[in-house]
């Protein structure tokens, strides 16, 4: 299970290496770029499943979100 996951910043391009919760997912993320306000995507559950480079551990674990 990795806890750590890069976020980029879909409008500045910006990355920074995060760590996530072992059972909840992260709604929102300020870029520590530009300072938008990051959401998931529709179809993912949290920010690190939508601009991370590791989804998040409930998806890594069960291959569902919480």
């Amino acid at each position: 299970m990795q806890l750590l996951s890069t976020l980029v910043c879909p409008s500045c391009r910006h990355s920074s290496t995060e760590a996530m919760s072992m059972d909840a997912c992260q709604f929102f993320y300020d870029c520590k770029g530009c300072g938008q306000r990051l959401r998931p995507k529709p179809d993912d559950c949290c920010v690190f499943c939508s601009y991370g480079s590791v989804p998040c551990p409930p998806v890594q674990q069960n291959g569902k979100c919480c």
